[in-house]
């Protein structure tokens, strides 16, 4: 059984306004933009409403100050029910994941394959502990490896304060599970949509139980064309010849670079363990931001 700390939540006052630091994502998210975020924030500007398309782990969102109206979207069902409990249940969340096992390999086992939840509760706090002890959060069953350690993983103890602090930045957010096309259409006039989707050149059944089909990055690029100027458009993609010509249309195209971990999945198949000292190697992303505005 997990035991916690009781930690208060990290809020500012500021002229008599609550403003809450930037914080972190509360998942381990295969391919999220954790290491890119300082480069990503360089290129946002402030608009009444912003919008995440692919929120994923949404690191962008938490690293950011909040708009007027926020949004959050994403197919993937399991981690949008994640987030509504994060949001409007976080006390009952923290209480239910008190009584899950310490991490462990055996652990991981018996919620990944033995655990049945019941409720959309107990649905979400298994979700949350299996992404937090999985080997870099990769959530598609079929290649979710146990991949817990002290010296590199959150431990439980500081479960609630993530929980409480990610429930506080929520407060207001709209939390979408539509198609993302369909929300981009959706968008006010001069919204900003920070849109990350699966990268075109990417084994994306690895790691994702909702991933992209070259048709419907097609069906993304005419969405894009059809809403360029109405819509502040911010997209990151792999660095790669096709999006290149794809996205010859958008005014503004970037090369970027820093270091990111996505495909470290095989070394658990190939015997390579994080308890024994192996890392992994940490491949140099290169991607481009294409943007509609300077």
């Amino acid at each position: 059984m997990l035991h916690f700390l009781n930690c208060s939540d990290t809020i500012e006052q500021l002229g008599g306004a609550f403003i809450m630091a930037e914080i972190n994502s509360p998942f381990r998210y295969a391919g999220g933009k954790f290491y890119a975020r300082k480069l990503i924030a360089e290129h946002l500007i402030d608009t009444k409403v912003y919008c995440e398309p692919f929120a994923g782990g949404a690191s962008i969102f938490f690293y950011k100050e909040k708009s007027k109206i926020n949004i959050l979207n994403d197919l993937d069902e399991d981690i949008m029910l994640v987030y509504r409990i994060i949001r409007d249940r976080p006390e009952e969340m923290i209480e239910l994941l008190s009584t899950f096992r310490e991490p462990s390999k055996e652990s991981h086992t018996y919620y990944k394959n033995e655990y049945k939840p019941t409720n959309e509760l107990e649905s979400a706090v298994r979700w949350f502990y299996l992404n937090r002890i999985s080997y870099s959060g990769i959530m598609k069953f079929e290649n979710m490896y146990f991949g817990y350690g002290e010296k590199y993983s959150m431990t439980p103890k500081n479960w609630p304060r993530n929980i409480r602090r990610t429930s506080e930045k929520l407060q207001g957010v709209e939390l979408k599970c539509r198609s993302a096309i369909d929300v981009i259409d959706e968008l006010p006039k001069n919204s900003l949509a920070f849109i990350d989707p699966p990268y075109f050149n990417a084994d994306q059944d690895k790691f994702y139980t909702k991933y992209f089909s070259r048709e419907d990055h097609l069906e993304l690029v005419e969405c894009i064309k059809r809403n360029y100027k109405r819509l502040k458009i911010f997209i990151t993609y792999d660095n790669c010849d096709e999006i290149k010509q794809l996205y010859e249309f958008m005014p503004y195209m970037y090369n970027k670079e820093w270091n990111y971990c996505i495909a470290r999945t095989d070394d658990q198949k190939n015997g390579k363990k994080l308890a024994d000292g192996h890392k992994g190697e940490r491949d140099k992303g290169k991607e481009l931001f294409i943007l509609n505005y300077e």
